[in-house]
């Protein structure tokens, strides 16, 4: 059995109305958009039906019904009992969901409506109305994949990370910076970005769970001892299926409180120009020798002039790791109808620009280097210490930042103080 509570939000007001309308005049999106409900991910099951070779709309019905139970609407958030304490600040919730509207104190709700779902979209499936004229194309939140954060490989980003990446925007991608935006409103955002990544989560697990362990197909089982089904309380009538959908939940929120960010070493600081420079004349060697291999993405100095036609994993998710050919219109088409985007290969970033779309301060570039970029082809170097074993050591790293650092002129970060001085 799993109850649950819900967190009811103000409603709508004129600022909302205004929003509306403006959005209706510029095409983006209609004045019929539903927004009391959350729309069942039929993308994903539409990759679980290539997968398991069967008919899912059922399980699809079934799964979207049991989370809209549990987690509720976009107007009325609800959290499931069992949720784990302390992930989410349950005020922050309620303000960043609903329609857009202030109190007399100037206290905003609304403000994922406001400043995320014509990008990210209402599920935060990252098909909102605008996605498709972007790229990169905004961040689809439900596969719990998070590109720039300082946790290891396949682990969930810090909240310091969501934090940062907000305020600071994604440069070179059509994400901005909210900045200008109240601290609380920011942290708000942060809470409801990972309720809809658990959220979303949730629900592509249950897919999986009713198809392959519940025997779900287009139809439903014949006993509804093997359903999803619920008494439209969030009381599931079999309590094996109410303790698995428990664990799912558990299991992904955990993951999140789980996340510890990678340990830096301390970086080398330099005292003469000369010695930092020989160290960035060996990080160039490297960045285009055998073992770190930059080059074979990012080009020659990092011009990006090298020729990829690899795909991000959101996009090898629902083609090549299917049988299917990206580019082959006729093979994808069931994937685009269930709300796929059209499938672009990645462009590995120009570093000889100095433009970072994660933070780029050196600790966070040598982070970058040894824990790669979750969901993207970027895998992260293999560091050993040990003289003559396979990889790189913590030295060679730094020396790599040393190089990267030179591109854009920031090389001198590297410097002691009073070497900058003298140069």
């Amino acid at each position: 059995m799993i109850p649950f509570r819900a967190f009811r939000l103000a409603g709508a007001s004129a600022r909302s109305v205004r929003l509306v309308g403006i959005l209706a005049i510029l095409g983006i999106v209609g004045c019929d958009a539903a927004t009391d409900r959350f729309a069942a991910n039929e993308l994903h099951g539409r990759v679980v039906s290539f997968r398991e070779s069967t008919g899912v709309a059922a399980a699809v019905e079934d799964s979207a019904a049991v989370v809209g139970e549990l987690f509720g609407n976009p107007d009325v958030p609800l959290l499931p009992e069992s949720f784990p304490d302390g992930l989410i600040d349950l005020e922050n919730l309620q303000r960043a969901a609903g329609p857009v509207s202030s109190d007399r104190e100037d206290v905003h709700f609304g403000i994922y409506r406001a400043h995320c779902v014509v990008c990210h979209g209402l599920e935060g499936g990252g098909a909102g109305p605008a996605a498709a004229l972007q790229n990169p194309y905004p961040r689809d939140f439900r596969a719990g994949i998070f590109k720039f954060k300082s946790s290891p490989r396949g682990e969930k980003p810090l909240r310091a990370d969501l934090t940062d990446l907000l305020v600071r925007g994604a440069p070179g991608t059509s994400m901005p910076s909210f900045a200008r935006l109240p601290e609380e409103d920011i942290e708000a955002v942060v809470d409801y970005v990972i309720y809809l990544s658990i959220r979303g989560e949730t629900e592509r697990r249950l897919q999986r769970f009713a198809v392959a362990e519940l025997g779900y197909g287009d139809e439903r089982p014949d006993s509804t001892a093997d359903r999803l089904l619920t008494d439209g309380e969030g009381h599931f009538q079999s309590a094996e299926i109410g303790s698995a959908v428990s664990q799912i939940i558990t299991d992904v929120a955990s993951a999140w409180i789980d996340a510890r960010p990678v340990e830096v070493p301390a970086p080398p600081v330099y005292s003469a120009e000369a010695e930092l420079d020989a160290a960035i004349e060996r990080g160039r060697q490297r960045f285009h020798g055998p073992v770190a291999n930059c080059a074979s993405c990012h080009g020659k100095d990092g011009n990006a002039d090298a020729v990829t036609l690899d795909y991000d994993d959101w996009t090898k998710e629902q083609t090549t790791r299917l049988g299917l050919t990206p580019s082959d219109a006729d093979q994808i088409a069931p994937l685009r109808r269930a709300g796929a985007l059209r499938p672009r290969a990645i462009q590995p970033r120009r570093l000889a620009w100095g433009v970072y779309r994660g933070t780029a301060d050196p600790e966070s570039l040598y982070r970058r280097l040894v824990v790669g970029i979750d969901g993207t082809p970027m895998p992260g170097l293999l560091v050993q210490e040990a003289t003559g074993a396979t990889g790189v050591t913590s030295t060679e790293v730094w020396e790599l930042v040393a190089f990267l650092l030179s591109l854009d002129g920031r090389k001198d970060l590297l410097l002691t103080p009073s070497s900058r001085q003298e140069g």
